[in-house]
C-alpha cells in the first residue's frame, strides 16, 4: 500500500504578501479584517478585552483574541495589568500603533461619502465620529480639549494647534489628559463643549460645512469659557 502522506505542518507565521514593498509590508501587519478597527478603538486609550468586544459588534471572541495576539507580536499593542482594586488587564497602543492615526483619519475622510444613510443593521458608537470631526477642529489656532455631545453619546477630542490629526503634542487646558487624539465619554477637563447631530458632524468631516458656518447656522452649539471656546464661537 502506498505510504500515507502526512499533512503539512501549519506554519505559525502569519500570511504575507511576500513583496518587498512598504505598502505590502503594512498590509502584512494591519490588513487582516478587524485589525484597523481595533486600532480605532485603542486610539481612544487603553481598553479591557470586554470593552473592545462590546464596541466591535460582529467580531467573535476567537477572532478578537487572535488579532490582539498578532498585534502584540507585531509591536502595535501592549498588554498591562491594572493595579488593585481593578485587577484587570488592558490593551493599549504602542508608539508605532499610535502612528496609525493619520492612516485611520485618511480612511475616514475617504469613506465619509459612503455614509449617506444608516442601514438598519448598522451599529453606532459616539466616539466613531471623532475621526471625521478631527480635521474640522484641527485648523483652530488655540489648542485644547473639546467635549462633543451627540444624541448617541459623548466623546472628547484634542483640537487645535494643527496637531489633532497628526497626534502632535498637546497645548493648553486638558490636552495632556488625552493619551492620543480622542477619548470615549466626557472629558476629565474640557476647554470647550459642542453639541451637534451626526449629520452636521459628517458634513464637517466631509468638508461640506465649515465650523464657522455650522456655528452661525445653529447646527453646532458651543459652551465654555476661554480662548478655544471663543474661537469656535467665531469670537
Amino acid at each position: 500500500m502506498p505510504r500515507q502522506q502526512q499533512p503539512a505542518a501549519r506554519s505559525s507565521r502569519r500570511r504575507s504578501y511576500d513583496q518587498f514593498c512598504a505598502t505590502a509590508r503594512s498590509l502584512d501587519l494591519v490588513g487582516d479584517r478587524w485589525t484597523l478597527l481595533i486600532v480605532r478603538e485603542l486610539l481612544a486609550g487603553a481598553r479591557r478585552y470586554t470593552d473592545l468586544h462590546a464596541d466591535l459588534p460582529g467580531v467573535s471572541t476567537d477572532v478578537l483574541a487572535s488579532r490582539l495576539k498578532d498585534m502584540e507580536h507585531s509591536g502595535l499593542v501592549t498588554r498591562r495589568r491594572l493595579p488593585p482594586p481593578a485587577a484587570a488587564s488592558v490593551y493599549e497602543l504602542t508608539d508605532r500603533g499610535r502612528g496609525l492615526l493619520p492612516v485611520l483619519s485618511a480612511l475616514a475622510e475617504w469613506g465619509a461619502p459612503a455614509l449617506t444613510e444608516r442601514r438598519p443593521t448598522d451599529a453606532v458608537r459616539a466616539h466613531w465620529f471623532a475621526l471625521p470631526l478631527l480635521r474640522a477642529l484641527d485648523g483652530l489656532t488655540h489648542a485644547g480639549v473639546v467635549e462633543v455631545h451627540l444624541d448617541e453619546g459623548e466623546f472628547h477630542v484634542r483640537a487645535g494647534g494643527g496637531g489633532a490629526v497628526a497626534g502632535g503634542a498637546g497645548g493648553a487646558g486638558g490636552v495632556e489628559d488625552l493619551p492620543t487624539a480622542y477619548g470615549d465619554g466626557p472629558a476629565p477637563r474640557a476647554d470647550a463643549r459642542i453639541a451637534l447631530d451626526i449629520e452636521a458632524c459628517l458634513a464637517l468631516g466631509r468638508g461640506e460645512l465649515t465650523l464657522t458656518q455650522a456655528v452661525e447656522d445653529g447646527r453646532v452649539e458651543v459652551s465654555g469659557e476661554g480662548p478655544l471656546a471663543a474661537e469656535i464661537r467665531g469670537g
